[in-house]
């Protein structure tokens, strides 16, 4: 009873904060409500007794992303880029987009619980806690995703910094 009381509400701040973040006009606001939102996916994790992603979320995603994108946040000049114009007429392919979710949404509806059905989990190694599985999934099978997106972070830093420096 306890578990679903704590999941609802984890749930329900995930969402929250993921609603607000993408609805929000203030940039710094955005940030501050996918924090909130990120916390909610840290007490997820701990629900699940999974205290190793719980901890990486907290210190690596919260402590230390979201200090990053504030930082980057704060060095942009948002006055200036509050002025610019914020849409650029492709509504067309967002209208093909939310088609083809919408196509999807009505397929697994159809469907019912028949298109959600998962394969057989494979069995757990006999030694090995939570954190060795971790390693061993992501540097042995997830490697080069796990470096592409380290590159593409750090790149996206390194442009926005000189995009920052350009303005000043």
């Amino acid at each position: 009873m306890l578990d679903a009381v704590f999941f609802y509400t984890f749930a329900l701040m995930t969402l929250t904060g993921a609603v607000l973040t993408i609805t929000r006009k203030s940039a710094v606001h955005s940030a501050i409500w996918l924090i909130v939102s990120l916390l909610g996916v840290a007490g997820l994790y701990l629900l699940q007794q999974a205290e190793f992603l719980f901890a990486v979320q907290i210190v690596l995603y919260i402590g230390g992303i979201m200090v990053l994108f504030l930082f980057v946040i704060m060095l942009v000049n948002l006055d200036e880029a509050a002025k610019q114009r914020q849409f650029n007429n492709q509504r067309w392919i967002a209208l093909g987009c939310a088609v083809i979710v919408g196509a999807e949404i009505l397929y697994v509806l159809a469907k019912g619980t028949a298109s959600l059905s998962l394969p057989a989990p494979a069995a757990a190694p006999a030694a090995g806690g939570n954190t060795e599985q971790i390693a061993v999934s992501l540097f042995r099978d997830y490697l080069l995703p796990f470096e592409a997106a380290s590159l593409l972070l750090l790149a996206a830093i390194v442009g926005s910094v000189i995009m920052a420096k350009r303005r000043a």
